[in-house]
C-alpha cells in the first residue's frame, strides 16, 4: 500500500451493530476497523459476520480504508471469520495478538492474496516485530497497547514510559519494511487534552495515526496528525531554496537560518504529499 494514504484516524466499529456501521459512513475518519473480535459478544460472533458482509456490500464508505479485525485463529470463530472476511472486499484483514510470522502464515493459508495487518499486543510480538514485519502479505501494524500493558503488568502513565520499548521496536520494524503503523487507543474518550498529548507523542515518534474507540476522538486526532499550515509553508520554502541552489550550482540552501540538505527536501516533499492526500480525501 502507499504510505501517502492518510491513516490519521482509525476507528474501531463493532461489526454487530448496524446503526454504528451506518453512522461510520459519515464520519471524517481515514480508516475503519470493522471489529469481529473484542467489540462483539460471544453470542453475536456468528451473526456479526453476516451483518458486516451486508454493510460492506451496501458500500458508502468512500475513500476510507476498510479493515476487518477477525477473532484469533485459536478461537472457535477465527477460521470462519477469516474465510468470510476474504470475500467481503475489504482493504485488509487484521489478525489479533500476532506473536510470530507463523500466525500470519496460518491466516494467509485461509485468505490467499488478501492483504494482512497485524495487531501487536504481546511481549512475543514485540520481540519478533522485525520478523513479523517482513512477512510478504503484511501491509500494516496496529499497536494493541491495552493488551500489551496487561501482559507487561505495567502501571498507567501519561508518558507511556513502560510501553516505549515495545512501541519503539514495532516502529523500527514497520519503517524498515515500509509498512503502515498506527498507535494504540486512548481510553479516556472524553479527555481531549490527554488525547491530544498522546497523539502528539505518537506523531513525533513516527506513527502514521492512531486507533480510536469513539467518534468524539476523531477531530483531535485528525488535527494532531495533519501537517500544520506553518509546516507546509516551511516545506515549500525548503524545496524552493534547495531547487534554486541546485539550478545555480552555487552556494548552500538555507531556510530560517538552517541548512537544507537532500534529506530535508525528501521529508518536505513527503509532508506536502501527505497534505495533498488529506485534502483529496476530504473532497472525495
Amino acid at each position: 500500500m502507499s504510505l501517502d494514504r492518510p491513516l490519521r484516524s482509525v476507528l474501531y466499529i463493532p461489526a454487530s451493530k448496524p446503526r454504528a456501521l451506518d453512522k461510520a459512513r459519515g464520519l471524517p475518519v481515514d480508516a475503519i476497523i470493522f471489529d469481529l473480535e473484542d467489540a462483539v459478544t460471544a453470542e453475536e460472533k456468528e451473526t456479526a459476520r453476516g451483518t458486516l458482509a451486508e454493510a460492506l456490500a451496501q458500500g458508502g464508505y468512500g475513500a476510507r480504508m476498510k479493515i476487518i479485525r477477525i477473532n484469533g485463529l485459536d478461537t472457535a470463530w477465527g477460521a470462519d471469520d477469516a474465510r468470510a472476511a476474504a470475500d467481503m472486499g475489504a482493504d485488509a484483514i487484521l489478525l489479533p495478538k500476532v506473536s510470530s510470522p507463523a500466525d500470519l502464515d496460518a491466516l494467509a493459508a485461509i485468505t490467499g492474496d488478501a492483504p494482512l495487518w497485524a495487531m501487536m499486543e504481546t511481549p512475543a510480538g514485540m520481540l519478533n516485530a522485525a520478523a513479523i514485519a517482513a512477512h510478504p502479505k503484511l501491509q500494516g501494524l496496529v499497536m494493541g497497547t491495552n493488551d500489551l500493558a496487561k501482559e507487561l503488568n505495567t502501571r498507567a502513565r501519561a508518558d507511556r514510559l513502560p510501553l516505549q520499548a515495545g512501541l519503539g521496536l514495532c516502529l523500527l520494524a514497520a519503517k524498515a519494511h515500509g509498512l503502515a503503523i498506527v498507535d494504540g487507543v486512548y481510553n479516556a474518550f472524553k479527555d481531549d487534552e490527554g488525547l491530544a498529548l498522546e497523539c502528539e507523542q505518537g506523531r513525533d515518534m513516527g506513527f502514521d495515526g492512531k486507533t480510536l474507540i469513539h467518534p468524539a476522538q476523531v477531530d483531535v486526532t485528525n488535527t494532531a496528525y495533519s501537517p500544520s499550515e506553518a509546516e507546509i509553508d516551511t516545506a515549500r520554502r525548503q524545496i524552493e531554496a534547495f531547487d534554486a541552489v541546485e539550478a545555480s550550482g552555487q552556494g548552500v540552501a538555507v531556510v530560517d537560518g538552517k541548512i537544507v540538505e537532500n534529506l530535508h527536501v525528501e521529508t518536505a516533499r513527503k509532508l506536502i504529499a501527505q497534505a495533498e492526500a488529506i485534502a483529496a480525501m476530504a473532497e472525495g
